[in-house]
C-alpha cells in the first residue's frame, strides 16, 4: 500500500508567511536565481559565475561546493534546490575535456525545467580587469539586443535565448524609469550561432542643451559565449509557462468614484425615494434643548414682551393727550 504524502500545516506566523510567499499571484514575485559549481570549474567558469552574481545581487543565491550534477541527464537535484529556495532560474559551471569552460543558463516552471540553454566561454574578461567605476548593486539595467539571429521569428533557438536574457537580467519590474535612473547598459550581439555580452556605464555629459550628451564607458563582464546545446519547452508548455491573468496590470475602475488632482476621492451615491409618511419623526433627546438654551429663549422672550409693554403704554400716553387738548379748545370757542 503506498504512503499518502502528508500535508503538514504551518504552526507559527513565519512559516505561514513563507509559504503565502510561495503561492501562486497574479503577478509573481521577483525571480531568484541560484548559481551552481559542477564537479570540476575551472577559474575562468569560477570567475565568470561570481561576476554574474554580483550583477544579480540581491536576487541571487550562490553553492560554493563541488556538486556531481550532469543537467541534461539528469536535473532533479537542481529542481529540489530551486524549490528548496523558492527560485526558478539556475546557472550551472562546469568543465571537462570534451565541453571546456561550460555554463548552463535554465529556469523552471512550477518547479519543473521547462528551458536549458548550454554555451562555451570563448572570450571572458572580469569586472576587475576593468579599472574604472562601476555603477550601485541591484541597478536596473537597459537591455538591448542586436543581430540578425534575434530579428528573426523563425529562429526558435535564438527568441528563447533572447526570451531568457530577459527574464534573467530584468532586474526589478518598474512602471517608468527617469533619464538619470538609466546607468547600466548591457549588449547582446548575435552572429553565427555566438553571442557578444557586453556591460556599459552610462554617463550624461554637458551638451550645451537640454538633452545631456550620452556617453558609454565598458565596465565588463566582458563575454563571448558559443552557443552549445539547448533543452527548450514545447510551444504549448512555454505559453501556458507564460499565461497570466486577464488584465491584471490595469487598474479596476470602480463604479461612481472619481479623483481629482489633488488624489482627494470622491464618491456619487444614488438614493432611492424616499417616504416621508413612513419617516420616524419622535423627538430624538439629542435633538432637544439644553437648560441654557432654554432659559436663554425665555430671557430673550420676556425681554421682548417687556418691549412691546413699554411700547405699548406709550402710544396709549400721546393719544390720550392729544384728545385733552382738542376739547380745551372747542369750550374756548
Amino acid at each position: 500500500m503506498a504512503v499518502l504524502k502528508r500535508v503538514v500545516k504551518p504552526r507559527t506566523r513565519r512559516g505561514k508567511l513563507a509559504l503565502a510567499k510561495r503561492e501562486p499571484k497574479a503577478i509573481e514575485n521577483r525571480k531568484t536565481t541560484i548559481i551552481v559549481r559542477g564537479p570540476k570549474c575551472s577559474q575562468t567558469v569560477q570567475d565568470c559565475m561570481k561576476d554574474l552574481y554580483k550583477l544579480k545581487r540581491p536576487d541571487a543565491i550562490a553553492y560554493n561546493q563541488r556538486n556531481d550534477i550532469r543537467p541534461f541527464e539528469d536535473a532533479s537535484k537542481l529542481e529540489h534546490w530551486c524549490k528548496k529556495m523558492d527560485a526558478s532560474l539556475f546557472l550551472f559551471g562546469s568543465h571537462n575535456k570534451k565541453r571546456p569552460d561550460n555554463l548552463v543558463f535554465g529556469r523552471l516552471h512550477d518547479f519543473n525545467m521547462l528551458d536549458m540553454i548550454e554555451f562555451g566561454i570563448d572570450q571572458y574578461h572580469s569586472l576587475a580587469s576593468f579599472k574604472n567605476a562601476k555603477v550601485m548593486e541591484a541597478t536596473k539595467p537597459c537591455l538591448l539586443f542586436a543581430g540578425e539571429e534575434f530579428a528573426d521569428p523563425a529562429n526558435l533557438d535564438m527568441q528563447r535565448i533572447k526570451n531568457y536574457f530577459i527574464d534573467f537580467f530584468r532586474g526589478v519590474e518598474t512602471d517608468s524609469v527617469r533619464l538619470a535612473g538609466i546607468e547600466h547598459v548591457l549588449q547582446f550581439t548575435s552572429l553565427d550561432k555566438k553571442i557578444f555580452i557586453r556591460s556599459y556605464r552610462v554617463m550624461l555629459k554637458k551638451s550645451g542643451q537640454r538633452t545631456p550628451r550620452i556617453e558609454l564607458e565598458e565596465i565588463g563582464p566582458h563575454l563571448d559565449l558559443s552557443l552549445r546545446r539547448t533543452h527548450l519547452a514545447s510551444d504549448d508548455l512555454f505559453r501556458s509557462a507564460c499565461k497570466q491573468v486577464k488584465n491584471v496590470r490595469k487598474t479596476k475602475k470602480i463604479k461612481n468614484i472619481t479623483e481629482d488632482v489633488f488624489g482627494t476621492k470622491m464618491g456619487r451615491i444614488h438614493v432611492e425615494k424616499q417616504e416621508i409618511g413612513k419617516i420616524q419623526n419622535r423627538k430624538v433627546k439629542a435633538l432637544k434643548e439644553s437648560q441654557e438654551e432654554r432659559d436663554e429663549k425665555k430671557k430673550k422672550e420676556s425681554e421682548k414682551r417687556r418691549q412691546m409693554e413699554i411700547e405699548a403704554v406709550f402710544a396709549s400716553g400721546g393719544e390720550s393727550d392729544g384728545g385733552d387738548s382738542g376739547g380745551e379748545n372747542m369750550d374756548s370757542d
